[in-house]
């Protein structure tokens, strides 16, 4: 570690803090602002090449000024590695920043050659720098290059129409920090040093620029953001009004639908196909995805379910039917399905499904799985569907569900599953068929860390009429 020299004294160091106090201030503030450039693209977690070469950048340029200051050189004054250090960044702050002019789209292909090859130059000249020690050489060269690429880059810049107010700002803050740059460097080349650094002035103006983009385009993705949210209200409010809102009173059948979307809207659908006295017709239906993509095809899944009413009493021929309808028209996305229809008359469930997962009957304490499963929807126009019939007793409990449910995982990753699912439908066997919804959401969603996708539940009681005992 080097010590400051015995001959330094306080005073020294006083006045040499006074002086820069103002740029060993902007280089700080130079430097922070090129670590929240940083800290932006790794939060964004994408490769932005424009916010990495401006970090670099600032970063890189706050240093040098930091280096170059009285301060830093009468304190580390007699140490071998500080002129070479500071030499060497010298030569090496410009290169980001060329590299963020190509990456902001200023320069054109001459330009980029030639930015290559001041690059190498200058890394070359930093490496020099780095073993032999500041030389007036390098930087005479350096200086020349830099105003040769500079001159070409400006020239460029201003024959290049702006395409937006972003555009033309960013390239007035560039420009004048070119300006500076370039003076610096003819100070630099001609040795009138007696005349002031103002180059950190033009990168303040830069920084301005860039500022005034940021805040620009952070108000406009908040009003972008307002106008998306009130559209995605109003999708909302739409989804839900093509759900039932309940089962009609019915003297066999009890049922309670609850449904919990990940966001705002969903790709989970449900709907009452029959529902009288003596019969009922369950449907429940996930699209593959989520969202307002999700959403969109869901209302297209109900215009389908809607055309087959005819076949309410068929679910192989209904699913097929919907299959038709659908096979085409989602752009690539799959709809599972499954639907039951419940016959008090003639004591029987006839179920069908597509691609979804089983059906659970709670039984005089027992679950068994109803399965009946058929090809996904929306994808195999040739896909066919089956029927499994069975009989119907008093007090029996239906339990149709999405795959949300299943899938829940915790905190170790291990899935809610179908054992768990079933248990708590054991559990709710006193419930009724609104509360033990109502308790099957919640043991799902106190298992899981957080909703990673859609909830949807369906439960149906038989509970036979006197008259139909």
């Amino acid at each position: 570690m080097y010590a400051p020299s015995p001959e330094m004294t306080a005073d020294q160091v006083l006045r040499a803090f006074q002086r820069d106090a103002p740029w060993l201030f902007l280089g700080a503030m130079i430097v922070a602002v090129g670590l929240v450039a940083a800290a932006f693209s790794a939060i964004r977690r994408k490769y932005d090449r424009v916010l990495i070469y401006f970090a670099l950048f600032a970063v890189l340029y706050g240093l040098r000024m930091w280096l170059l200051s009285n301060l830093m050189g009468l304190t580390m004054q007699g140490s071998w590695l500080y002129p070479r250090l500071s030499s060497a960044v010298d030569f090496i702050v410009p290169i980001p920043a060329f590299f963020y002019f190509k990456a902001a789209g200023f320069l054109r292909r001459q330009a980029t050659i030639a930015s290559y090859i001041l690059g190498i130059e200058l890394s070359s000249l930093a490496l020099a720098s780095a073993v032999f020690g500041p030389r007036r050489i390098f930087y005479l060269i350096a200086n020349v290059s830099i105003i040769a690429v500079l001159v070409i880059v400006v020239a460029r810049s201003v024959r290049q129409k702006a395409d937006n107010q972003d555009l033309v700002a960013i390239r007035r803050g560039s420009v004048i920090f070119v300006a500076f740059i370039l003076w610096e460097n003819i100070r630099s080349v001609l040795g009138l040093w007696s005349l002031p650094n103002i180059e950190p002035i033009g990168f303040v103006a830069f920084l301005a620029a860039l500022g005034y983009v940021a805040a620009r385009q952070t108000l406009q993705r908040d009003l972008q953001l307002g106008e998306i949210q009130k559209e995605l209200e109003v999708a909302k409010r739409i989804q839900l009004s093509i759900l039932p809102s309940a089962f009609p009173d019915s003297a066999n059948f009890r049922v309670a639908a609850r449904y919990v979307p990940m966001t705002s809207v969903a790709g989970d659908f449900y709907d009452f196909l029959v529902a009288d006295d003596t019969h009922a017709g369950l449907l429940i239906a996930d699209v593959s995805g989520h969202g307002v993509p999700a959403a969109l095809i869901a209302s297209m899944v109900k215009v389908a379910a809607n055309a087959q009413h005819a076949h309410a009493a068929d679910p192989s021929r209904l699913l097929a039917g919907m299959n038709a309808v659908l096979c085409g028209n989602t752009q690539d996305q799959f709809v599972t399905a499954a639907y039951v229809h419940l016959d008090s008359q003639s004591r029987e469930l006839r179920y069908s499904a597509a691609g979804h997962p089983p059906m659970l009957l709670l039984r005089g304490g027992k679950v068994l799985e109803i399965i009946e499963n058929g090809l996904i929807l929306a994808t195999f126009d040739f896909a066919t569907f089956a029927t499994a019939v069975h009989p119907l007793e008093p007090g029996d409990r239906f339990l149709l569900y999405t795959d949300g449910l299943v899938d829940a995982v915790n905190a170790k990753g291990d899935s809610f599953g179908q054992d768990a699912l079933s248990a708590v439908l054991r559990q709710t066997a006193e419930l009724a068929p609104p509360a033990a919804s109502d308790r099957i959401i919640s043991a799902v969603q106190q298992w899981s860390t957080s909703q990673d996708d859609d909830l949807t539940v369906l439960i149906c009681d038989y509970i036979p009429s006197v008259r139909n005992a």
